[in-house]
């Protein structure tokens, strides 16, 4: 595929299977991907941030390629190999077109399941262009409508903040703070009027659960 891409003078960007009957030629020698792989391990290179391993290597036709090793988040001790006939991308670059990819993927499945690009009756060649064409417009149409909206969900960690209960305080914190709350008071008037005081004990058990208020009303 790559080298049918090469003779129209286009590059691409794909992944390889990890295939034993296709050799790449590294350094004067031919490797698998697989062997390919243990090779550059085995220069003990840095793996960076984004991706473990790069390198520019020559496929049977002669065309070079640059590939990239990149780690499967879904399988442990396992990785990706990307590549392109473009050998002057960044491997950086390189991850970031292929994954682009995927909003062909998301595509193809909204079409499918709600827009019934799949589901035509049309026999002819014009019919299913235009067919198509219908089913691009109506996706443009609804993806551009997705982007003018604002969801609040999206804010983030505090609308899951804002979803949960408040804690209960406990007996004790309140009882602390009532104590707190009558030293600042005889600390600001050492003779606080017993009216005032009465005041903010029945603020203080009034703003307590009914149970609690009423057990220490009892007392």
């Amino acid at each position: 595929m790559f080298d049918q891409i090469k003779q129209l003078g286009l590059d691409g960007v794909g992944m390889l299977k990890r295939s034993s009957k296709m050799y790449y030629r590294y350094r004067g020698r031919l490797y698998s991907v697989k062997g390919l792989y243990e090779r550059l391990r085995s220069e003990q290179r840095s793996p960076k941030a984004t991706y473990q391993y790069s390198c520019v290597v020559k496929s049977d036709s002669g065309i070079e390629l640059r590939l990239v090793f990149v780690h499967n988040q879904r399988k442990a001790n396992n990785y990706l190999v990307l590549a392109t006939t473009k050998v002057s991308l960044r491997p950086a670059e390189i991850i970031q077109l292929y994954g682009r990819r995927w909003q062909i993927e998301t595509y193809f499945k909204a079409a499918k399941q709600y827009l019934r690009f799949d589901k035509t009756q049309v026999q002819n060649y014009d019919g299913l262009c235009g067919h198509s064409a219908i089913v691009m417009m109506t996706y443009d149409l609804l993806a551009w409508q997705e982007r003018q909206e604002k969801d609040d969900r999206t804010i983030g960690d505090p609308f899951y903040i804002m979803g949960e209960a408040m804690p209960d305080l406990s007996l004790t914190d309140v009882l602390v703070w009532f104590i707190k709350l009558l030293n600042q008071l005889i600390e600001s008037e050492p003779v606080a009027p017993i009216k005032q005081l009465n005041e903010t004990v029945d603020k203080f058990i009034s703003s307590l659960p009914q149970s609690i208020a009423f057990q220490l009303q009892k007392a």
